[in-house]
């Protein structure tokens, strides 16, 4: 792939002005042949070969971030779902010796984060999957980098309720379990619908069990490089000019990121996997999704047509990246991350974003309900509640949808949170008082749609 003298200066410029960054370098490594006969073997098991095969990471991708004068924000490591190579523990404190591990290396060679620490149980648990589910409160409460998902739900299997239920319990214990940093372990945490197998972003990414022993995957964000071209389009602009605008931005994104992707893929002798282009927001103004939605002639984000406003932008994204690469993957499209993104957080204090716009918006975005703090007294069997809801949105329309909740511990609505760092400062967003406690507590298995059935 050739890239010009144009190309590569508009970059620059980008880079400088309008907050262009390469979100994420992530190394996905497969940990299958580090099974032993005991946890802890495997987990000595583990420690070596993260160690051994990402540690030229950090370094070579701060050399070719230098040298192109193109930031690398995150350096990240994903890893095969833990589950799968943690064998038959007996109880979750078994498992604590391998999640430790797991960090421990992600520290030693420097990465901001490690993913991985994952099960699938879209169908159902084996007793292993029960006894992994129950270590994740303790193994994300007492380490730094590692994150965790679940796949709790399908469109071919349906939504597995027993494990949307547990789930509001796990996420309840590494509230408490966190109480003194705001229940920060649960920003560490996501649950899934059709979780897919390459995605670089945290906290949900995980190596899958269809992809190369190691490949380099990159993560790329752009959201105030659209929010300034958006912005300074002219206003009457009709909105099919204002989606090829959008989308031409993103073909220019995505050129950029694979550039650094397949470049940092060489140096280190590894397969280039994919590039997920999407719109992700930091705290740094400017930097915003709800920003690029209100240049688009809105208010607030959050207000009547923003969901419409959302699905433009997604789809411009998408067609961008498409267009610039046959190796666009991941979840690419828009985030929606409250806490990450200034305009949502002020849409969120102003009562224009809700917990059921969000919902809303998710059926047209990337991934889902994502870095919400809510209530601390917030019940497990509403917080499962509101998963199963973003699992139906992702079963339903056959797409990737996530929650990443915080009922953080002594807060209500109109207190705020600080997370600090990319996770940023999140306001308790209200739930709706009315229970759902009965249904959760049926659980059991909501059937897979009329449209699985395919082949």
């Amino acid at each position: 792939m050739e890239y010009t003298q144009a190309e590569i200066l508009q970059t620059v410029r980008m880079t400088e002005i309008e907050h262009l960054d390469v979100r994420t370098v992530t190394l996905g490594l497969s940990l299958r042949d580090c099974v032993r006969s005991s946890i802890e073997e495997t987990a000595e098991a583990v420690r070596e070969k993260i160690e051994r095969t990402a540690s030229r990471l950090v370094p070579t991708v701060n050399e070719i971030g230098e040298e192109y004068g193109l930031r690398v924000a995150n350096k990240r490591i994903s890893i095969t779902p833990a589950s799968l190579v943690a064998g038959r523990a007996r109880s979750a404190q078994e498992l604590l010796p391998l999640a430790r591990a797991i960090d421990e290396a992600a520290g030693k060679v420097g990465v901001d984060f490690i993913g991985g620490y994952t099960a699938l149980v879209h169908k159902g648990f084996t007793r292993g999957e029960s006894v992994f589910v129950d270590s994740i409160p303790e193994a994300l409460a007492t380490t730094e980098r590692l994150c965790s998902s679940l796949n709790v739900a399908t469109t071919r299997a349906g939504i597995n309720m027993d494990a949307v239920r547990r789930t509001g319990e796990i996420v309840k214990e590494m509230a408490e379990l966190t109480r003194e940093r705001g229940g920060l372990a649960c920003a560490k945490f996501v649950c899934f619908a059709n979780a897919v197998e390459d995605n670089p972003f945290m906290a949900g990414a995980f190596h899958g069990v269809g992809e190369p022993e190691a490949v380099v995957n990159v993560g790329v964000s752009g959201p105030g490089v659209v929010n300034h071209a958006v912005r300074h389009a002219p206003k009457d602009a009709p909105l099919d000019e204002m989606a090829e605008l959008i989308k031409r931005l993103s073909f220019k994104l995505a050129r950029a990121g694979e550039l650094i992707g397949r470049e940092a893929a060489r140096r280190l002798g590894l397969r280039f996997g994919i590039i997920d282009l999407s719109l992700a927001p930091t705290p740094t103004p400017g930097d915003s999704v709800a920003e690029i939605i209100e240049a688009l002639g809105f208010e607030r984000a959050g207000t009547h047509g923003t969901t419409a406003a959302l699905a433009l932008l997604t789809d411009a994204v998408k067609k961008g990246g498409a267009m610039a690469s046959s190796a666009v993957g991941g979840m690419s499209g828009a985030f929606i991350p409250v806490s990450e993104d200034d305009g949502m957080i002020k849409a969120a204090r102003d009562g224009a974003l809700t917990l059921d716009k969000l919902e809303a918006w998710t059926s047209v975005c990337s991934v889902g309900i994502d870095m919400v703090a809510v209530p601390g007294s917030t019940t497990a069997e509403t917080i499962a509640a509101i998963i199963a809801d973003e699992m139906a949105v992702g079963v339903m329309n056959n797409k990737t949808t996530a929650v990443r909740i915080i009922p953080v511990p002594g807060k209500d609505v109109g207190d705020t949170v600080e997370f600090g760092g990319l996770l940023g400062t999140a306001p308790i967003m209200p739930v709706h008082k009315f229970s759902s406690d009965a249904f959760i507590r049926r659980g059991g298995r909501i059937p897979a749609p009329i449209h699985s059935l395919r082949n």
